[in-house]
């Protein structure tokens, strides 16, 4: 079955089709240097020549300068990376690559498990100069043993890096001073906050090298990042060179955008209301397929989307073809080591037809055969798009990949609007390494490892010495003769949440058997495991009846209710800091410090069959607070009362946020889960109507900041995107938003509009 004969199938529900042509490659011939046997291991792969940009990376990285390989998804740029380093290794074998007295090795680092793990099986023919191993959470004791004392090609990602081998470096001095090289690799998925704990993490790293006496080539790799010098010389502090001129061959690929229809008959008044879901229609599609025997993966948001597609698909072959549903799975974090290496074989052998996913995969295995992508609601980023279209038509044979709209305000508007989505640049990564929340746990850290001196504050950027110096006023680091020391007794590591998931990670116990079902991360938890909330985990349904906030720990049992559940939370801001102000007329745009305190105060049953809402429960659970960084505007009380006396001025500016905050992903590398608003008719710290759009980050994350720079921008795609929509009185395509405290109350999309007429009126043209 063709793919693309689907798109004919569902015609009315297509708003674009775009036929990406395929591409012929570039050959080169593979460089004398590099050693005989690692070119036998790549040919008994099939792998004769070289294209174009391999041959190229291959000659920066051989003259040892850093270098970032950005070209396409399936454009061998692991080869680029990994030939010269095992090179370096065969060398190794002779004697003649010693470096003092340590032999060479290489550093690997992924943002996922699931990509090292898959680097690893990749290496499987180098073993007579390669001993590659992977170090992460799921080893054994005796697994990480070895790999210290043996590995020569260690495989890893940041967090380990940062929480395990640089605090314990004297133990991996093996390692460490005989690095010839360090790949980082799918680099573009270090932004924001995240983005910038690695990017000290990768400092620390080079500091503790030089201290041993190594001094390694950095090797970054990326299919999707926009100026990859720049971001790679941001990410290491190195001077980087690119190779970006992709010459690799391409099967021909249709992209089809996707809306789900109306359903009929349930507002005749206010057509557009309401869609189908888009987890129910990806479900449908991702069973037409199955049927077909299309290797399919579907990308899910959120792990409770993941399931329900998964279980749509599952329920429908199940009316078709019994034999079909054991070939249909969810994979998605919070899952046991063992579950996800099961699903990862089954989906790379084909025994599975179908999978949906979270992003979990979106930078995981390499996984030839795959005939179509699934991505359901717009991923955040066009280059996440990318990535994730690139999933499938690996084999060299045609594919498809399928972006099906939720029902949000940005999702709607890119099915309409392809050109913002198609043809067009991928985002500028964002993230600011001098943050304070970031810079200085590493700072501490850093101390503990090897005792810092000013020698080292170029390394840490221009607040190093800033942060230093707070640090020891703060009596966590003393100085002495050799420089700064870290005074407490536990790890300093332990300060710094690189992946800013709010705390250590709540475990999720069954009741009954007291086994662990799975992980939620600390930042989600109040929301997602409260007291009587309901969890999905692989299709089955629990009920939670204990939520441990001390211990970390929530106690579920097996049910199946007929409603789901929605927490409810309550947020106020406070102005702690402007740092820059624009005047528009009547109008002001800010940015600056702010101090946010959110609570999680109830939660919401829907019932599963009709959508309708069953009933509200009272939480008691903490207030948390979060000091980060927000963009804000405000408007005139006497404009206010001239152009909106017969709107409802509070729904207009709740109407507004949401809708900024749904549209800004288009133009930031963000998530609309990274950023949080709030918006009152008249806030103490500004004495008018203000809007303000926040990181969800402490310390920022770069995102409101970006929205500040294009504010006028932001501003007039936000209210486009409300005229636009076909709705009378706001839906989640426009002014309604899935992660609303207030349940979406209130709400005036007409007003919402006027207030954004009234804030542009004076606003900047360029």
């Amino acid at each position: 079955m063709d793919p693309a004969d689907l798109v004919l199938r569902y015609g009315e529900r297509v708003t674009h089709v775009e036929h990406v042509p395929a591409r012929e490659a570039v050959i080169e011939p593979w460089p004398e240097w590099v050693d005989p046997a690692v070119r036998e291991m790549y040919a008994a792969e099939g792998i004769t020549s070289l294209w174009g940009h391999q041959a190229e990376a291959l000659h920066h990285v051989h003259e040892g300068r850093h270098t970032v390989i950005s070209t396409g998804t399936a454009s061998g740029k692991s080869l680029a990376f990994q030939a010269p380093a095992l090179t370096g290794l065969a060398a190794g074998r002779t004697g003649s690559a010693l470096r003092g007295n340590r032999m060479p090795t290489v550093l690997y680092l992924a943002p996922t498990k699931a990509l090292a793990a898959d680097q690893l099986r990749r290496l499987a023919g180098a073993s007579a100069f390669a001993r590659p191993a992977t170090v992460d959470g799921d080893n054994s004791r005796e697994e990480r043993a070895w790999a210290r004392d043996h590995a020569n090609y260690l495989l890893t990602n940041p967090d380990t890096l940062h929480h395990s081998i640089l605090p314990g470096h004297a133990r991996w001095t093996r390692v460490l001073g005989g690095l010839t090289h360090v790949v980082v690799d799918e680099c573009h998925h270090y932004r924001g906050v995240f983005g910038a704990h690695v990017a000290h993490v990768l400092r620390r790293l080079r500091r503790i090298c030089a201290y041993y006496g190594a001094d390694p080539t950095f090797v970054l790799s990326s299919a999707t990042v926009a100026e990859p010098e720049v971001f790679a010389s941001r990410l290491t502090g190195l001077d980087v060179v690119p190779v970006t001129e992709d010459s690799s061959p391409h099967a021909a690929r249709t992209i089809a955008l996707w809306e789900p229809p109306i359903i009929p008959g349930v507002d005749p008044a206010n057509p557009g209301a309401v869609r189908r879901s888009a987890t129910t229609e990806a479900g449908e599609l991702l069973t037409d397929l199955v049927i077909g025997q299309v290797r399919t993966l579907a990308f899910v948001r959120s792990r409770r989307g993941a399931e329900t597609v998964a279980a749509t698909a599952q329920r429908r072959l199940g009316e078709v073809d019994p034999e079909l549903v054991r070939r249909v799975a969810t994979y998605r974090g919070g899952y046991l080591p063992e579950e996800r290496r099961e699903l990862e074989h089954r989906l790379r052998s084909g025994d599975l037809l179908g999978l949906a996913s979270t992003n979990a995969l979106e930078l995981g295995i390499d996984i030839a055969g795959l005939d179509a992508v699934i991505t359901v609601g717009f991923p955040g980023t066009r280059a996440a798009l990318q990535q994730q279209f690139g999933r499938a038509g690996r084999s060299g044979h045609a594919s498809i990949g399928i972006l099906v709209a939720r029902d949000d305000p940005l999702d709607t508007f890119l099915v309409h609007h392809p050109e913002a989505l198609l043809g067009t640049a991928v985002e500028a990564s964002v993230f600011d390494p001098d943050n304070p929340y970031v810079l200085g746990p590493h700072l501490a850290a850093a101390a503990q490892e090897i005792p810092l001196t000013e020698n080292d504050f170029d390394l840490f950027g221009p607040r190093a010495a800033e942060g230093v110096t707070a640090l020891e006023a703060a009596g966590w680091l003393r100085k002495r003769a050799a420089g700064w020391f870290w005074t407490k007794r536990e790890r300093a590591s332990n300060l710094a949440d690189i992946r800013s998931s709010g705390g250590s990670p709540v475990q999720i116990v069954d009741a009954s058997t007291g086994r662990l079902i799975g992980t939620v991360d600390g930042g989600s938890a109040d929301s997602t495991v409260h007291e009587g909330a309901v969890y999905v985990h692989q299709g089955d349904v629990h009920l939670v009846d204990e939520y441990d906030l001390e211990h970390g720990v929530a106690i579920v049992h097996r049910d199946d209710p007929d409603y789901s559940t929605m927490a409810r939370s309550v947020t106020e801001i406070a102005v702690t800091e402007t740092e820059r102000t624009e005047h528009w007329g009547a109008a002001t745009m800010s940015f600056g410090s702010v101090e946010v305190v959110n609570q999680v105060v109830s939660y919401l049953k829907r019932s599963t069959s009709g959508g309708g809402v069953l009933g509200e429960e009272l939480l008691e659970l903490p207030a948390r607070t979060l000091q980060t960084k927000a963009v804000w505007w405000t408007l005139s009380a006497e404009v206010v009362a001239a152009t909106m006396e017969n709107d409802d001025v509070p729904g207009s500016a709740h109407a507004a946020e949401h809708a900024a905050i749904g549209l800004l992903p288009l133009l930031a590398t963000c998530d609309r889960w990274d950023i949080g608003g709030v918006s009152t008719a008249l806030h103490p710290d500004t004495g008018t109507l203000t809007v303000f759009v926040y990181d969800g980050y402490p310390g920022g994350a770069g995102f409101a900041e970006r929205g500040y720079e294009i504010a006028a921008q932001w501003l007039r795609v936000t209210r486009d995107a409300i005229v636009a929509c076909e709705c009378q009185d706001g839906c989640p395509s426009c002014v309604q938003s899935p992660k609303c405290g207030n349940g979406n109350e209130p709400l005036d999309k007409a007003g919402a509009v006027r207030l954004l007429d009234a804030f542009l009126v004076d606003a900047p043209t360029g």
